[in-house]
């Protein structure tokens, strides 16, 4: 199993538990998340969620190997399908990040409620670095968060980042050493066992009123020119060079 999952004084907590692959993201691991929040939402009993790694890992994105084989459209896409839980859970989402958080470990904590990272935390969004483009709407994130200029080096470059760096520009609520990050999340998930869960549940949506259409039409824009860009011969460059554990050559390319 690579997700656990179990609920434990109110909190449902969803674990990726692939710490020999570094948390490498699957579509079936994809779908176990999405199928988790989707239960946490549902039941009474859960007031908040908490989404954590291994000590050392949060995760290290998606697995490029298991990534090549997926097949059909974006909207049937397990990881989709993890994206629309994702925000599209009412309930308060509490993420405890110690180690790497690359890609999608990164964009995910862009709709979390509640972000605690570890002073041994890296966090990097290397789309651009695979021949391919931001998503889970981290193209409009990321820029409201920390402005033009640094989101140009985050997503443009690809620049990795620390977890006090994460606070900084607001990804982050709050570094501690990574001994102490894991509970010092849960004790702030289960601090929504003592408030009223309605006015949580309608405050969360009324915070994120806003920005909500936008968010979901940067997601349909993103995943439509990712979609497209996995066939490109840039990206087919980059991933041959990730296996091959080569330096990528793009001087071909114009």
């Amino acid at each position: 199993m690579t997700i656990k999952t179990a609920v434990l004084n109110g909190v449902y907590t969803i674990e990726i538990a692939r710490p020999e692959k570094k948390n490498a993201l699957t579509a079936e691991m994809y779908g176990q998340m999405a199928e988790g929040l989707i239960a946490a939402k549902a039941d009474g009993a859960v007031r908040s969620v908490l989404i954590t790694g291994q000590p050392g890992i949060f995760t290290s994105g998606n697995d490029l190997e298991d990534f090549m084989k997926r097949t059909g459209t974006v909207a049937e896409s397990p990881a989709f399908q993890f994206m629309k839980a994702l925000t599209g859970c009412d309930k308060p989402v509490v993420a405890a990040v110690t180690g790497a958080a690359i890609g999608i470990g990164t964009t995910m904590l862009l709709h979390c409620d509640l972000v605690y990272v570890s002073d041994e935390a890296r966090l990097a969004m290397p789309f651009v670095s695979l021949g391919l483009v931001p998503e889970f709407a981290s193209s409009l994130l990321v820029p409201q968060l920390m402005g033009p200029r640094k989101a140009a080096e985050k997503i443009l470059l690809g620049d990795p980042f620390t977890g006090q760096d994460a606070v900084d520009c607001g990804i982050a609520n709050a570094v501690l050493p990574a001994a102490e990050v894991a509970n010092h999340a849960r004790r702030i998930a289960e601090r929504f066992n003592t408030l009223p869960p309605s006015a949580v549940r309608q405050t969360k949506t009324l915070l994120r009123r806003a920005n909500a259409e936008s968010v979901m039409a940067a997601i349909a824009a993103e995943n439509e020119v990712f979609l497209a860009r996995l066939g490109s011969p840039e990206a087919k460059e980059a991933f041959s060079a990730f296996f091959q554990k080569r330096k990528p050559d793009f001087s071909q390319f114009s």
